[in-house]
């Protein structure tokens, strides 16, 4: 089994119609012998999908989780400006083949999509495109 979450361990819980004052009480033991620690789950997270994620989807992605936003941002303190920069290029080099034939405003526009929906910094996604594009011509 995946690590999860306390959030998504009482859902899970909550769907078995455990009952509540048993499900917290089970959960309190869990964290209290380290079987549940958010600030583990939410730091193996970030660490596992920060290469194809930029710091925002992360968070996103966190809170979905049920991870609160004082744990989140901890976790997320690894994913730095460069970090991202490093991730988005990876990504961009991957997809330059495929955009390589296009018009350059096409190929900005889907290459800009990409990392925008991933959750990367404008002036990230910006920048990498264009150094990208540029090394092309």
């Amino acid at each position: 089994m995946a690590p999860r979450s306390r959030a998504q361990l009482a859902e899970k819980m909550a769907a078995r119609e455990v009952p509540s004052d048993v499900a917290v009480e089970v959960l309190d033991r869990f964290e209290e012998v380290g079987l549940v620690d958010d600030r583990a789950f939410a730091a193996g997270w970030v660490r596992s999908r920060s290469s194809g994620r930029g710091r925002r989807a992360l968070a996103q992605e966190l809170r979905r989780k049920g991870v609160d936003d004082e744990t989140a941002a901890e976790a997320l303190e690894v994913v730095d400006h460069d970090s991202q920069l490093d991730a988005a290029r990876d990504l961009v080099d991957r997809k330059l083949r495929s955009v390589a034939g296009l018009e350059r405003a096409v190929a900005e526009r889907r290459l800009f999509g990409m990392l925008a929906r991933r959750g990367f910094p404008t002036d990230v996604v910006i920048r990498v495109v264009r150094e990208a594009l540029d090394g092309l011509a």
